[in-house]
């Protein structure tokens, strides 16, 4: 097999739910090995979160394959005597507990890196390590409405979160590109880094088109549904047949082609109330009931025929169903398995093609899995796992 990018790097992570987990697989991905820490007992709380997938997480098969766990009560001395042995050679520690709470345990980046100068230090949490928001509870929804995001998402009469964890996904994948250069860095200086991200600050880079777009004062994006704020039209439409498909017109001459082609009514492509975007846009219920006169005429199937004649952009809207069936995932394989405690499971294949290596696809762990393992490797003995089990502290 040909050598990952990660191959002999090892990441110890203190992790549970989204952020964190969900960058230490990107790091799995490519070969790095993830010691996964858990809590005795039930480990990951979104180990809990459902049974959708054969009895296990949605959340937690989607974010923890190819990792090793171990559990600790690190309310315990020899739990933590155990983390900070692995931390001794580790390559990355991260961690998504509560600001201050590393630090508590002895797990700072003067004592670490004093044993280990190369280790890079990974923090994730809502508002970062300072300021006065540093201890304020930061859940996904909490960020995104602090970043903004529900204040541009919705219908005018309703703000709405985005329908997955944006904002730990924003964090997560952060910590993964500054620990990848963090590696990099490492390698010209010898030295670790110490990182800390914020899921507001990583939220509001994402947002940093409405919040320019509001410069100086300006008003906002308005909230509109599916639509696009400010092109028209661009968003969903219903064809006769009660399906619903997108489409979008970025300029001038997609104007006159929709009008042409799509909508085969020529002398609309000349009317002075659409002739430009901003007026479109100022204009959308006059110019929404003459596309749906002639939408309504055309199955979606009939629709995105005349939409890709005229070359311009669309899209079904899929549900989940429409996803796992998607014809273009299927013909450019990115499918595959991977091992569970309940058997495997379909999963996707990380984006990116390259043609030097392959994805690791190791299994999802149970709880505590590989504990005696990594115990063993440490060098302790058998009477010495003994004693930990029978206190609790793994």
């Amino acid at each position: 097999m040909s050598i990952r990018p990660l191959d002999g790097i090892t990441v110890v992570a203190l992790e549970h739910v989204i952020a964190a987990p969900f960058c230490t697989r990107q790091l799995a991905d490519l070969g790095a090995r993830i010691i996964k820490i858990e809590r005795p007992g039930g480990g990951d709380f979104a180990r809990g979160y459902d049974t959708q997938v054969d009895g296990l997480s949605s959340h937690f098969v989607w974010v923890n394959r190819s990792k090793e766990s171990l559990t600790l009560d690190l309310k315990q001395d020899s739990a933590i005597a155990v983390l900070k042995q692995l931390l001794k050679t580790a390559d990355v520690f991260i961690q998504n507990l509560a600001p201050g709470a590393a630090a508590r345990m002895g797990l700072t980046a003067e004592a670490l890196q004093k044993d280990n100068p190369g280790l890079i230090l990974c923090a994730i949490s809502g508002y970062g390590n300072d300021g006065p928001y540093r201890d304020k509870k930061a859940y996904d929804l909490l960020i995104q409405s602090e970043a903004g995001f529900l204040s541009i998402t919705g219908t005018p009469e309703t703000p709405s979160k985005a329908g997955n964890s944006i904002a730990d996904i924003a964090a997560g994948m952060y910590a993964y590109t500054n620990i990848l250069a963090a590696l990099l860095q490492r390698g010209k200086t010898g030295k670790g880094t110490v990182i800390d991200i914020s899921m507001l600050e990583a939220l509001s880079e994402w947002m940093s088109f409405p919040m320019y777009y509001a410069y100086k004062g300006a008003n906002p994006p308005s909230r509109n549904g599916a639509s696009h704020a400010t092109i028209y039209p661009y968003g969903p439409f219903v064809a006769g047949d009660g399906k619903t498909v997108m489409l979008g017109l970025q300029n001038e001459r997609e104007w006159v082609q929709f009008c042409e082609i799509v909508l085969e009514n020529t002398a609309l492509a000349k009317d002075e109330r659409f002739d430009k975007n901003f007026k479109r846009n100022e204009k959308r219920g006059e110019l929404l009931e003459i596309i749906n006169s002639c939408f309504a005429k055309l199955t979606s199937e009939q629709l995105i025929a005349r939409l890709e004649k005229a070359q311009i952009a669309n899209a079904h809207l899929n549900d989940m169903e429409g996803l796992w069936k998607h014809e273009q995932l299927k013909a450019r394989k990115r499918w595959t398995e991977v091992g569970t405690p309940n058997g495997q499971i379909a999963a996707l294949l990380p984006p990116g093609l390259n043609d030097t290596y392959e994805y690791r696809m190791d299994p999802i762990p149970s709880v505590g899995q590989h504990t005696d393992a990594i115990l063993k490797e440490l060098g302790l003995a058998e009477s010495e796992i003994g004693s930990m089990r029978a206190s609790g502290a793994i």
